[in-house]
């Protein structure tokens, strides 16, 4: 009786430890731009950028938007050498307060990336990543590019086309960039990122959560979070267990308020609600996806992008437009003759998104 009653107790912690699959990730979310080592601390404002490296005498952020803030504290003086990963071309490093001193390093053969050397007292300085137009009010556009996975070797001819885009300011993704989610396979990814000439601001999809999710943190940055470029509000958000955790759900409240009267993107991985319903391509509640879709409707949501179905579609969910473009090379649906695609959108301040069209790369 006693061996049963612990093997129901047992039993009954592991379920409820399996409620939440993103709960881990959410906390994973909170720890992205936080990093500490040889009396260097750095905090990016929102976790809008991943501290790929700190050290006594290096710096390297990966960027998850257009422009963000950090703060730097050092026990005393010394210089750093400092680089932005996957930034804007145009994006520049600036002081915001404190007496540090900035020089440009030497010029990166990768338009993404720049070096600069930063002479910092002890103490705080704190410092932003911004292009000269993120404050503008101008018509803008943006492409999207999701589902790549085993077809990492034939994505070159992908970033090839998007280069070829040249009013691109930047790449969306909604996630599955990997087979597995493997470290080897994210520093695959991000090796040929290089040949692209503007960076790529993405979540990740189900595929990342293969082998060990809290990777695809430290090479990208949250699964959830929010980002404005031209007063346009973009939110990213982790519905890789085709599910949204209850904790970015409040998240994504706050995001929705924030951004109630500008025109507002969002983007996950796995459609809510399939719009063919024949293969099982939505979240696993139908009535949390009528949640979700009746807030983003009350939010005044301006369109909705999703993953996870290797073609295009494009409807309305809750009366929003949406689209699904799995085009970066993952097994396509059969017959669809859609193959590998990317997106691209014109997104025009206190308008709308203003125009949309697939861009075929085969």
């Amino acid at each position: 009786m006693r061996l049963s009653r612990y093997i129901w107790l047992i039993s009954g912690g592991l379920a409820l430890s399996c409620l939440r699959p993103s709960e881990e990730r959410v906390e994973q979310d909170r720890a992205v731009g936080s990093a500490e080592a040889a009396g260097v601390a750095v905090e990016v404002a929102e976790g809008l950028a991943a501290v790929r490296l700190v050290s006594d005498t290096e710096l390297v952020l990966w960027g998850s938007a257009p422009a963000y803030e950090l703060t730097l504290r050092a026990e005393r003086a010394r210089e750093l050498s400092v680089e932005i990963q996957n930034r804007l071309t145009d994006a520049e490093l600036t002081v915001q307060s404190g007496n540090a001193t900035l020089t440009a390093g030497d010029d990166s053969d990768v338009l993404t990336r720049k070096r600069y050397r930063l002479a910092v007292p002890g103490g705080e300085t704190r410092l932003a990543v911004a292009a000269p137009d993120q404050n503008s009010t101008e018509p803008f556009r943006f492409a999207l590019l999701s589902d790549v996975q085993e077809a990492i070797d034939r994505v070159g001819d992908v970033y090839d086309k998007v280069n070829e885009l040249e009013d691109v300011r930047f790449l969306l993704g909604a996630g599955d960039l990997t087979e597995r989610g493997t470290r080897a396979e994210l520093e695959r990814f991000q090796r040929e990122l290089l040949r692209l000439r503007v960076p790529y601001f993405t979540t990740l999809g189900n595929h990342e959560l293969g082998t060990n999710p809290v990777l695809y943190y430290e090479y990208f940055g949250r699964g959830n979070f929010q980002f404005r470029f031209h007063g346009v509000a973009f939110t990213l958000l982790d519905d890789a267990s085709a599910s949204l955790d209850p904790t970015a759900f409040e998240w994504l409240e706050d995001w929705l308020s924030a951004a109630r009267n500008d025109v507002h993107v969002v983007a996950m991985h796995i459609p809510p609600i399939d719009p063919i319903g024949v293969r099982n391509g939505s979240w696993a509640s139908r009535s949390e996806a009528a949640k979700l879709l009746g807030r983003l409707a009350e939010g005044r949501v301006d369109l909705t992008l999703y993953g996870h179905v290797h073609s295009y579609y494009s409807f309305d969910n809750a009366g929003i437009p949406a689209f699904i473009s799995g085009g970066g090379g993952a097994i396509p649906e059969r017959f669809d003759r859609i193959g590998r695609h990317v997106m691209r959108f014109t997104a025009t301040p206190g308008v709308g998104i203003t125009s949309q069209e697939v861009i075929k790369v085969d």
